[in-house]
């Protein structure tokens, strides 16, 4: 059993004080006011509180560190502290239309040498399954406070992959079906739940073999990536490099799958 940092604590106090406000508000989901941010894309006055919320709870605990938001985009923090990339409601369209699979993700981007920042810690609370995910560089990944592992399963045949599908205003709807068309054909099943940070807590939990997707923020993904590294997975762009939030995608697996589907991912995109 690993116990939280002090870090975390503040963390996940944060995620569940939001998390308390975006169950009673999922239980009065018709009665909320939405407005359009851009095509199919949806925020509600939930999303904003939860995100007020998380500032807030964050800035009293570290007041000089900067935030990198969904929905408020930058707060300057000294640049020789952390930062905190946050998501307050991943899966807002599921969150708008009464399905029950969202989550807060919340990463700490620390500054190194020459400009490069590194995602040390990672949250993601799901609100609704009271399910809280954490890992810290170095000291694994966890559900509360059991263990995760990636899946061991190493024939494609076996597994089961997560993805999002390109919507109206958002991906390359193109591309997708390239990948779709070498993928499905090698694997038992594709899974599309709409929130990226759960599919990554999946695959770091071993519910999910493998994951890919494109057209992803840095708060859909810092926490979730950094989950699946410390459960023993790899994670990559889709040229098998490190510039997972420069090129806005993701594969994510096991040592064996994640190489698979990159390969079929890579002959796929040729």
């Amino acid at each position: 059993m690993a116990s939280h940092s002090g870090l975390l604590t503040v963390m996940e106090r944060a995620a569940r004080k939001a998390g308390g406000k975006l169950r009673r508000d999922f239980g009065e989901v018709e009665h909320l006011q939405v407005s359009r941010k851009g095509p199919a894309d949806f925020v509600s006055k939930a999303d904003e509180q939860a995100e007020k919320t998380l500032v807030e709870e964050l800035q009293r605990a570290r007041p000089d560190w900067g935030f990198l938001l969904e929905e408020g985009g930058v707060i300057e923090g000294d640049p020789t502290k952390p930062r905190w990339i946050i998501d307050p409601l991943d899966g807002t369209t599921n969150f708008l239309h009464g399905i029950p699979h969202f989550a807060i993700s919340i990463a700490v981007e620390e500054p190194l040498y020459g400009g490069k920042r590194e995602i040390t810690t990672g949250l993601i609370y799901q609100p609704f399954t009271d399910e809280s995910y954490w890992a810290e560089k170095n000291r694994g990944a966890w559900r509360h406070d059991q263990r995760l592992r990636v899946s061991a399963r190493r024939d494609l045949a076996d597994c089961v992959i997560a993805t999002g599908i390109p919507f109206m205003g958002h991906g390359d709807m193109g591309q997708w079906v390239r990948i779709f068309g070498a993928v499905a054909p090698s694997i038992a099943g594709i899974r599309r739940f709409g929130a990226a940070s759960l599919d990554l807590a999946h695959v770091a939990s071993g519910r999910y073999d493998g994951f890919w997707e494109s057209g992803l923020q840095p708060w859909d993904v810092a926490a979730g990536m950094l989950l699946v590294r410390e459960a023993g997975g790899f994670v990559s762009d889709f040229r098998g490099g490190e510039q997972m939030i420069d090129r806005r995608e993701v594969i994510a697996g096991n040592d064996a799958i994640h190489s698979k589907l990159h390969k079929l991912v890579a002959n796929a995109l040729r």
